[in-house]
């Protein structure tokens, strides 16, 4: 496994930072610029831009927030939020971001997947899988699209699986069921998705304490860390994490 990384997240709406509680209920949590900032010098090893907002208004993602973000950090930006066409990705990386995320888009057209990382290259393009529990599906996960408004019909895994080999560098988890709870990230969920790919696994939504960190590896099988509401509000550091996970044996970049 390569060395595990941890990624703050940006969730963006109206210009700023917030987050919420299972998509819902969302609360202010700062300035976009301040956070990427802060969490450079603490130590993270990437950062996340998501225009939660994007998709449901039907529009692309702010690029000006793209371009602010951006031109304070040398660390990897991953951006996304309403990102749907060839032209979209283009211009958001033109903007400042190292990475796409694409979610909505890629589950109404696939190739879309394939055609991004043919261009621009498979390191650049993720695929975003927003899921939660539903018995009807074989691996007992189904996509949700929409900010999580709208169930896909699909069976994660299989989705998932389906992104690997269509060239995505990458599949960014978010278990609805976890997302802002602190209550831990879905391991069962993760490891579903894990077990079955070869590309990085990013894991999200649900990270309160540290062993919640070390878990999402150790039982989860994710290679990146991504969590927000513990680092906007200050319950946990970037920096004290990494050691946290450097004793428990895990490689990280101190």
């Amino acid at each position: 496994m390569s060395k595990i990384k941890i990624m703050p997240c940006l969730d963006m709406k109206e210009g700023r930072v917030v987050k919420g509680v299972n998509f819902l209920e969302l609360k202010d949590a700062g300035d976009p610029v301040e956070h990427a900032l802060q969490y450079q010098i603490e130590g993270a090893d990437e950062l996340a831009m998501l225009d939660i907002a994007a998709t449901l208004e039907n529009r692309s993602t702010r690029l000006e927030w793209v371009k602010n973000v951006s031109k304070v950090i040398e660390i990897p930006l991953t951006v996304g939020g309403g990102i749907s066409t060839l032209k979209d990705i283009g211009l958001t990386l033109k903007a400042g971001a190292s990475k796409v995320s694409i979610n909505s888009a890629a589950v109404e057209n696939p190739d879309l997947v394939k055609e991004a990382s043919n261009r621009c290259g498979s390191e650049k393009i993720i695929v975003a899988i927003d899921g939660c529990r539903n018995v009807n599906f074989p691996s007992g996960f189904e996509v949700v699209v929409a900010g999580g408004k709208k169930p896909a019909g699909m069976d994660a895994v299989a989705w998932a699986i389906e992104c690997e080999n269509l060239g995505a560098g990458a599949i960014l988890l978010t278990s609805m069921d976890g997302d802002g709870t602190q209550d831990g990230y879905d391991l069962e969920f993760t490891r579903a998705i894990s077990a079955n790919l070869n590309i990085p696994v990013i894991a999200s939504g649900g990270a309160g304490k540290l062993n919640d960190f070390y878990e999402a590896v150790d039982k989860g099988g994710a290679e990146i860390l991504l969590a927000a509401s513990v680092f906007h509000y200050r319950i946990l550091g970037i920096k004290k994490v990494k050691e946290f996970l450097n004793k428990k044996g895990l490689d990280v970049y101190l």
